[in-house]
C-alpha cells in the first residue's frame, strides 16, 4: 500500500486556495495543515477549509511529524528563505513560480536540497496537466521532427492596487517573473538539455517602476529560437506554438494546459482535449508524492536544473534591459 503524505501549506492568499482545491481530489493525501503570520489566521484558514490544525509559525509545521511536503504559496520575494528552512527541516518542498527572484537564489536553494538529500519542485502545475504531457510525448516521437522555434504569450490585466504583489516592486512585481515565467517555462521544457546563448528582451516600465509588458527572444544555439510575451496589464491570447521541421503543436490558453493540436504537415492534424481531474493542480501535488515513494529527490518533469535556467534567463531579460529590484545590490 503507498504511503498516505501530509502537507503543510504556507500562506492563504488566492494561490494557496487553488492548490488546497487540487489537493483534496488529488490520491496519497493523509492530511493537511496551513501556516500563517498570525495563529488568528492560521486558525480561521484551517476552520474554514477543514484542515487538520493552523500554524502561527512556520517552526511548527517543520516540527510536526505528520507534515511531509511543504507547499509554498506565499509572494516569491520570500521563497528562498522559507524554503532554505524547510530543506534544512528534511521536508520535501514544492515552491511555487517563480521559485526566486534571481537565479543566485535558486542555486543556492538547489544545493541546500543536494547536501540535505530532500526533495524540491518548482510549481509549474501546467507541465502535469495531461495536454502538456501529450505535446511533449508528440515532441520526443519526433512528430514535429526539429524543433527550430517555440512562441509563447501570457498576458492579463491586474486590477490597478499599486501596493499589491503584481504591481509592488518590493515584493518582486512585474510581467516577468509572474506571467513570464509560464512561457518561459514552455521553451525551457521544449529545449531541454539546450544551451541558452544569447538572450534579447524589451521591458515596458509602468508607474510602480515594475515591467508591465516584455518581450524576449532567447536563442539556444543551432537555429533554435524562443520567442516570449507577457503582460500585467494587457489582456492577451494566451497560446503556445512549437515549431518543428515537420509540424507544428498549439496549445490553446497554453497555461491552463486543457488541449494541444498536432500538424504534421501535409499528413493529418489532430486534437488532443482530454477530461481532466480537479482544477489540475492535483496533478503536481501527485507527481511530488510519486516521486517520494520512488525515493526520488526531484522531477523528471520539473527538474532543479531547469529552474535554474530559467531563472537564469529571467535574470539575462532583466539585466539586458537594466532593470533591477529595488533590494538588488
Amino acid at each position: 500500500m503507498e504511503k498516505q503524505m501530509g502537507w503543510a501549506l504556507v500562506g492563504t492568499g488566492s494561490i494557496v486556495r487553488k492548490f488546497l482545491a487540487g489537493l483534496r481530489v488529488a490520491k496519497g493525501v493523509s492530511s493537511v495543515c496551513v501556516v500563517s503570520r498570525s495563529q488568528e489566521k492560521a486558525d480561521l484558514f484551517a476552520q474554514e477549509y477543514g484542515l487538520r490544525c493552523g500554524y502561527g509559525q512556520l517552526i511548527q509545521a517543520l516540527e510536526d511529524p505528520l507534515v511531509d511536503i511543504v507547499y509554498i504559496g506565499t509572494p516569491h520575494s520570500t521563497h528562498r528563505e522559507i524554503a532554505l528552512q524547510a530543506i534544512r527541516a528534511k521536508k520535501a518542498v514544492l515552491c511555487e513560480k517563480p521559485v526566486t527572484i534571481a537565479a543566485w537564489e535558486m542555486e543556492e536553494i538547489a544545493e541546500a536540497a543536494k547536501e540535505n538529500h530532500t526533495f524540491f519542485m518548482e510549481a509549474m502545475w501546467p507541465r502535469f496537466m495531461p495536454a502538456i504531457s501529450r505535446a511533449r510525448g508528440w515532441i520526443n516521437e519526433g512528430q514535429i521532427g526539429e524543433v527550430k522555434l517555440v512562441q509563447a504569450n501570457f498576458g492579463f490585466v491586474v486590477p490597478w492596487l499599486p501596493q499589491s504583489r503584481l504591481l509592488n516592486p518590493m515584493l518582486g512585481g512585474g510581467a516577468l517573473l509572474d506571467a513570464g515565467v509560464y512561457p518561459l517555462s514552455i521553451a525551457a521544457m521544449v529545449f531541454a538539455g539546450q544551451k541558452v546563448q544569447s538572450v534579447k528582451s524589451i521591458l515596458t516600465m509602468g508607474t510602480t517602476q515594475v515591467d508591465e509588458q516584455v518581450m524576449g527572444v532567447v536563442s539556444f544555439g543551432e537555429g533554435r529560437l524562443a520567442s516570449i510575451n507577457a503582460a500585467i496589464r494587457t489582456n492577451m491570447q494566451s497560446d503556445a506554438w512549437i515549431y518543428g521541421t515537420l509540424g507544428r503543436i498549439h496549445m490553446k490558453d497554453f497555461v491552463f494546459g486543457r488541449e494541444a493540436t498536432l500538424r504534421v504537415d501535409g499528413k493529418f492534424e489532430t486534437t488532443y482535449a482530454p477530461d481532466t481531474k480537479g482544477n489540475g493542480y492535483n496533478y503536481e501535488a501527485e507527481e511530488v508524492m510519486r516521486c517520494l515513494q520512488n525515493g526520488h529527490v526531484e522531477s523528471a518533469i520539473m527538474p532543479i536544473s531547469e529552474s535554474i535556467e530559467i531563472m537564469k534567463i529571467m535574470d539575462a531579460i532583466r539585466f539586458e534591459a537594466k532593470f533591477k529590484y529595488p533590494f538588488e545590490s
